[in-house]
């Protein structure tokens, strides 16, 4: 079995569970055996092109999200007029405090493929039980990661309700540091309403303890400053 069969398959496996579809219903999908998308999922065979795109149709996704990428070909670009906090990266996380059940929330990024010099395709997971298999989430997004001069910002579309967006600004991405805030925006389903929220970059998983739910959590002086400026504002 080769490194990226076992790989792509354990993508189609973790994002057929996210669907909730059995083995017989994506195969009846795709026309194949049971058998045969069972081997596809344990990476005893390899999937021609063209399955895998019947198969990202038949699970509603596009079809670089069950792709694998050696990293050392996925990277962002390690160059002077790149950020320094996202040189060399193919994944990184994120942290934001949900205050509706008092948890943290974690979020992976993937990079997929350079769309412009300053610009890439992601894919975002968000609220995740385990890392392991990190796409069977509450929220996948896809969308882009762009570096300007003095932010970095990404722009994302809900995969499962295309009317969905959500952003992300960080300032002074050209920094080197092994975390940085930024301020995410989106829509909450719990209610239904707009939100706006300071949330963690991270370049590696961070230990999600009682100090780092402190540290998402909005404070006191971000209070201060929401009312001097009118505005949420993340520093």
């Amino acid at each position: 079995m080769s490194e990226i069969s076992v790989e792509i398959g354990k993508h189609i496996r973790n994002t057929r569970k996210k669907r909730k579809m059995t083995l017989e219903e994506l195969a009846s999908e795709i026309c194949k055996s049971k058998a045969t998308v069972s081997k596809y999922e344990k990476g005893e065979i390899a999937v021609d092109i063209e399955t895998l795109y019947e198969i990202a149709d038949a699970l509603h996704v596009h079809v670089e999200q069950l792709l694998y990428q050696r990293p050392e070909r996925a990277a962002l670009p390690v160059a002077e007029h790149h950020p320094s906090f996202f040189q060399g990266l193919t994944v990184f996380y994120a942290y934001l405090f949900d205050g509706r059940n008092n948890t943290i929330m974690r979020c992976r990024f993937d990079v997929l493929s350079q769309v412009e010099p300053n610009q890439y395709k992601i894919m975002m997971y968000m609220n995740f039980q385990d890392y392991e298999h990190y796409q069977i989430c509450e929220t996948t997004y896809y969308g882009y990661i762009s570096h300007f001069d003095a932010v970095t910002n990404i722009s994302l579309t809900n995969q499962d309700s295309p009317m969905e967006q959500a952003s992300a600004e960080i300032l002074a991405s050209y920094l080197d540091a092994d975390t940085k805030w930024g301020l995410w925006k989106g829509f909450s389903s719990r209610p239904m309403m707009p939100i706006a929220t300071k949330m963690l970059f991270s370049r590696h998983r961070m230990e999600e303890n009682a100090e780092l739910a402190k540290t998402l959590k909005i404070s006191r002086e971000d209070i201060r400053l929401l009312k001097l400026y009118n505005m949420l504002s993340v520093v």
